[in-house]
């Protein structure tokens, strides 16, 4: 049985805004965590690359949170070659932290409809349990490959977490704010303000280094 459990949730983060961080101090709370990774990826295999490089988002990351003891910036797969695999990303946290440290892999219901297409998805529950946010607008798939692995794997209450150190999978509707990255950056792009959008240290770095005003950076 483990003694701790610590969240990981992964993501562009392209920029991070208060959506992502209400979330993961909610999940702290809720689930009593440790802490909270916020994990930057730097070649997300499944979706476009981000507008921002890895080093840029990350920085935005470390700055959001700061002053929140409960919540770091986990920048492993800036370091990694190739795609940011997060079974990699699972697996060298488990070496790192041991048995002791149960970890709980956040992810929203728009990406389990996909998980499916993710590399080695099956043995993401050998490593580390999952937390899935249940999003408005949103629902699981009810029949197929997926909708069947997460009958299996479903965890009827979330103490269920520090019973084994891998393996469950929860559910868990937090607070809905309607924030985007995408949105954010089309306001910013169009020259409009994003203030209350994300946290004033993230927006001045913006501002400094000119992001998501028409250029990568």
């Amino acid at each position: 049985m483990p003694d701790k459990l610590e969240g990981v949730f992964g993501g562009t983060f392209d920029p991070i805004h208060y959506g992502h961080l209400r979330s993961a101090l909610e999940l702290v709370e809720r689930l009593q965590l440790e802490r909270v990774r916020l994990m930057p990826n730097a070649r997300p295999p499944h979706r476009a690359a981000p507008f921002c490089s890895a080093r840029r988002r990350a920085d935005m990351v470390e700055l959001a949170v700061r002053d929140e003891p409960h919540l770091c910036c986990d920048t492993r797969e800036l370091d990694r070659e190739g795609p940011s695999y997060m079974i990699d990303s699972l697996q060298d946290l488990h070496c790192e932290l041991g048995a002791e440290t149960a970890l709980c892999m956040v992810m929203g219901c728009d990406a389990v409809r996909g998980i499916s297409g993710w590399h080695r998805w099956q043995e993401l529950l050998d490593w580390a349990h999952i937390v899935i946010l249940a999003r408005p607008g949103w629902a699981l798939p009810e029949s197929g490959e997926v909708a069947d692995w997460l009958q299996q794997h479903r965890f009827s209450e979330r103490g269920d977490l520090r019973a084994i150190g891998a393996g469950g999978i929860v559910i868990e509707s937090l607070r809905p704010l309607e924030i985007s990255s995408t949105d954010i950056r089309t306001q910013l792009s169009a020259g409009r303000s994003a203030r209350y959008l994300l946290p004033q240290s993230v927006l001045a770095y913006i501002d400094e280094h000119s992001l998501y005003r028409g250029g990568v950076a």
